[in-house]
Order: C-alpha cells, then structure tokens, then sequence
C-alpha cells in the first residue's frame, strides 16, 4: 500500500513524501533518495520494492523547495532539466538538503531504526546524511555523484555505509572510488562491471545482474544494521 504524506522541515517547509507499507509490522525503515529526476516511477518503484521486502519506505521530494511534483523521464532533455533542478537544489546550500532528509528520517522512525539508500544525487545526499542526519543506523550509496571529490570525502560518517559503483562510470572516476576506499576503509565500497545508472531498469545503462547483486548486499546491510 502507497500513499503521499506531507513531512516538515526544521525551518518550517512543508514537502511530500511517497511511503510504501509492508504487509506486515515493519523490519524498520528505508529513507529512498532520489536522483536528479524526482520522485518518479523509478524511485517509486525501488520504494515499493523495499516495502516488499518488510521496510517502510519513505522518498522525500526533494525538490519541492524548487519546483512541486518534479517526475522526469530519462530522455535528454529531461537530463538537462534534471542536472538544472540538482545545480538550484545544491546552491539552497547542505544544511536546507539535510533538513528535509531529518524530517523523513523523524517520520520513518515509526517504523523502528532507520536506513537511508540514494541514487545518483542522492547517493551524495546520502553519504553526507550518514555524517549529517540525526537517528540515522545505516546508509547506502549507489553512484553518488560527487561524493568522492576532496570535500566530500573529508567527511565523517556516523553511520555504517555501504557504497556502491560501476566500474565503466564515466561521471565518477574509477581513480578517486579508489582514494575514496583508501579514506575510508570503514565504507563497504563494492565496484560492479557496469554504466552510471545501473540499477535503473529505465535506463540504457540498465546492468540486471549488478542491480540483482548490489540489491542483494544492500538488504544484506540493512538486515545487519536495522534488526
């Protein structure tokens, strides 16, 4: 069962949320961070997937400041309108960002202790939640873009992450994955024969077996870390 329910930030904004219930009492709860194209079929869908799986699953629109009900596909234009939707996010500053993350970490902790697994974006916003947030036990990054350039990597999570990248990433060079495994050696950083995107079955860059293994480890994770 899905539904949209409107979260609130520290400084008082209101934005929605999708949440997906399991059938069941919930294992926890998995905080869906989405890429540079909204909350969109994709994210509903890896949403879903984690509610299947006995999480309450929360996606944050993190867009809402900027543009309500942002739902792009994958063609070009809507790339380019996604990276100019992440460049406004981003220039709100982190300390908004991570805001609107704490208010869907609050909202998941119904459900028990809480994950958080971003994409893309949101696989950075997700690597700075995991030193930033609040009631957070457990992260999971996929691709995030940016998260291995110096600045980023300074960081300190205080939660456990696991990190996933494809070896063939051309957005995210496979040197700095690998300084950003030497900096922190405490992240499970796992490398996958794969494109950017590749746990997107939207995308031509789909891999289904690297999605299959990487979704394999990340329940893995969250079992480990949110029981």
């Amino acid at each position: 069962m899905s539904s949209y329910v409107d979260l609130t930030a520290a400084d008082g904004f209101v934005f929605p949320a999708y949440v997906a219930q399991p059938a069941g009492k919930p294992k926890g709860a998995v905080v869906v961070v989405q890429e540079i194209f909204g909350v969109n079929s994709h994210i509903r869908s890896v949403a879903d997937g984690y509610a299947a799986d006995g999480y309450l699953a929360v996606a944050p629109d993190m867009f809402h400041r900027l543009q309500p009900g942002v739902n792009l596909g994958y063609t070009p234009d809507d790339i380019q309108a996604g990276v100019a939707l992440k460049a406004a996010a981003e220039a709100l500053g982190v300390p908004t960002l991570m805001q609107s993350l704490q208010a869907a970490v609050d909202y998941a902790h119904q459900a028990g202790k809480v994950g958080m697994v971003g994409y893309c974006w949101g696989g950075l916003l997700t690597w700075r939640a995991a030193s930033l947030v609040d009631g957070l036990d457990a992260a999971v990054t996929y691709y995030g873009g940016g998260m291995t350039v110096a600045a980023e990597v300074a960081r300190k999570p205080r939660a456990p992450v696991l990190s996933h990248f494809g070896e063939r990433d051309h957005s995210i060079v496979l040197d700095s994955v690998t300084n950003f495994g030497l900096a922190h050696p405490e992240v499970d950083a796992r490398l996958y024969p794969a494109d950017h995107g590749f746990n997107c079955d939207q995308r031509g860059a789909y891999d289904g077996p690297s999605a299959a293994l990487a979704r394999e480890r990340s329940l893995a994770f969250f079992a480990q870390h949110l029981a």
